[in-house]
């Protein structure tokens, strides 16, 4: 099943390029110089992972006694259920014993995935990846899984430039796994500039009448995906008019919630609704059609993460388009990383993997692979 994946679309979308010490932030203040996304939908095939080879290296048998500790920042979530899946799966094709995997719920609360952490430090986990609640707490995290002399994968909610210098300075067994927000906003914005002026210009005024749903205001994700939808637009020449920007903390009821009372307030000056993930793009369209608009017809609605009921709407014309968060070449990263650190193989500091830009013209294909 995970070649079938991987020969349809995620060997495209897969790209494990090793960016050392380059990366976001927790806020757009404090962010290092945002490199252009990349152009293109898809990045090129990516090599095969160094773990695969490390892995045949060491046996099987030698990371089936290995220890991991996975923190996830809340189970209760769309897109990290979808990770958490793959990252268990392949980590048991790999070699470890499922017995020795444990994952837990941080439940979005910071002081119960520090205790959880000192938990698995005590417990002398072999390797930690870890899915931040808070990318603020990075440094105090760091130090004190360095000090335990236990390698360390940051997964998801990228830790801010300066942290991830700390660790190429030491030269420590610490890294970031991950896709680059800001290539997702920019796609976000795409998908609404080729459509053109004239078909989202409902009310002829000249500008895109758009409402932004935020995600977490900690995870760089919000940030980045944020600005660059709206950056893409600027770019391709088109004037733009904010009428409200909300944030919905990637949480579906909040955001038809934030939607529902934009729509009231603002009627059908609304033109595009950005949501900074499917979850909340979700939320959305329930309230758009409460609200007797369509999709398509008087109103354009976009997310991120390309979750299977999205891109079944997507298909449908329900929702005008997503970006492709791969889970899967995430998690699987994550975990050869994982594995380079047990094996002695090292890793550059900064892993990132690309998205895909999710319309009608190739969301059935995504959606098989998915299924």
């Amino acid at each position: 099943m995970k070649k079938k994946l991987i020969s349809l679309v995620l060997a495209s979308a897969m790209c494990l390029t090793l960016l050392a010490g380059c990366g976001g932030s927790t806020s757009a203040s404090s962010s290092a110089p945002a490199a252009e996304p990349a152009a293109t939908e898809a990045a090129e095939p990516a090599a095969e992972p160094a773990a695969d080879a490390a892995a045949e290296a060491t046996g099987d048998s030698d990371l089936a006694t290995k220890k991991v500790g996975v923190c996830i920042y809340q189970f209760n979530d769309n897109f990290m259920t979808l990770y958490r899946q793959e990252l268990e799966r392949y980590l048991i094709e790999q070699g470890f014993a499922k017995e020795n995997i444990t994952i837990v719920d941080g439940a979005n609360d910071q002081a119960t995935q520090s205790g959880q952490i000192d938990s698995f430090i005590a417990d002398k986990v072999d390797v930690l990846i870890i899915n931040l609640v808070n990318s603020s707490s990075a440094a105090t995290v760091t130090d004190k899984v360095v000090a335990a002399n236990i390698p360390l994968v940051y997964i998801n909610r990228e830790p801010d430039a300066d942290e991830q210098q700390r660790w190429a300075d030491n030269n420590w067994n610490v890294c970031y796994v991950g896709c680059d927000a800001r290539q997702s906003g920019t796609y976000q914005g795409e998908i609404i500039a080729d459509l053109g002026l004239d078909a989202v210009d409902f009310n002829k005024n000249g500008k895109i009448d758009y409402i932004m749903i935020e995600g977490d205001p900690e995870n760089v994700d919000a940030a980045y995906r944020t600005e660059f939808s709206v950056k893409a637009l600027t770019d391709a020449g088109f004037e733009v008019n904010c009428l409200d920007d909300q944030v919905g903390m990637w949480d579906q009821a909040k955001g038809g919630e934030l939607v529902a009372n934009s729509l009231t307030q603002y009627g059908n000056d609304i033109e595009v609704v950005f949501c900074n993930n499917d979850a909340m793009a979700l939320g959305a369209l329930q309230s758009i059609k409460n609200a007797g608009r369509t999709v398509g017809k008087d109103i354009y609605l976009v997310g991120v993460d390309a979750l299977t009921e999205v891109v079944g709407y997507v298909i449908s014309g329900e929702i005008t388009g997503t970006v492709f968060n791969n889970h899967f070449a995430q998690a699987d990263g994550a975990a050869d990383a994982a594995i380079n650190y047990l094996t002695g193989a090292g890793n550059e500091h900064n892993i990132q993997c690309d998205y895909t830009k999710v319309t009608q013209a190739n969301a059935q294909e995504i959606l098989d692979s998915l299924q």
